[in-house]
């Protein structure tokens, strides 16, 4: 699907935390606006995530946009995976691995997604601009990557 105009993302983390402990924090959406200051007005249909979710709201990363997304719920393996599709100004898949690392210590977190840009003034950025997008986008991961983190110690 990657095209000019998509935003490919494959990343691995690793948490010093159970994944059960993880995975309980992750399908709690209201925790999500709090933990991230680059997503507002979030909304779930569901006050857990599960299979048919659908979340959303508003990406507001370090660069001059702003995005409406919607992330629905496409497959939800409690404890190990969850498949998504993404909507509104950003279009594309997405999913979330965890995993227990051999010895047992913590919880390997995987997440990818292949989303395009919609927005017009967003490709036409893409054209001229592409690496502030791509910028942009990574500073919006280490943030959330961070965020999340920083839950997890407390």
């Amino acid at each position: 699907m990657s095209g000019p105009y998509n935003i490919v993302y494959i990343g691995r983390f690793a948490f010093p935390t159970a994944p059960d402990v993880l995975w309980a924090m992750i399908e709690e959406p209201r925790n999500f606006e709090r933990w991230w200051g680059w997503l507002h007005d979030l909304e779930s249909t569901d006050e857990h995530i599960t299979t048919g979710s659908v979340l959303t709201g508003v990406v507001d990363p370090p660069v001059p946009f702003t995005m409406q997304v919607r992330v629905t719920i496409d497959q939800y393996e409690p404890g190990r995976r969850i498949v998504a599709s993404v909507g509104g100004d950003l279009e594309g898949p997405a999913n979330l691995e965890i995993s227990a690392p051999a010895g047992g210590n913590g919880t390997h977190v995987a997440i990818g997604w292949d989303v395009e840009m919609k927005q017009r003034r967003m490709r036409v950025a893409a054209r001229v601009a592409r690496p502030l997008l791509q910028w942009g986008h990574d500073r919006v991961v280490e943030a959330a990557v961070r965020g999340f983190g920083r839950q997890l110690l407390r």
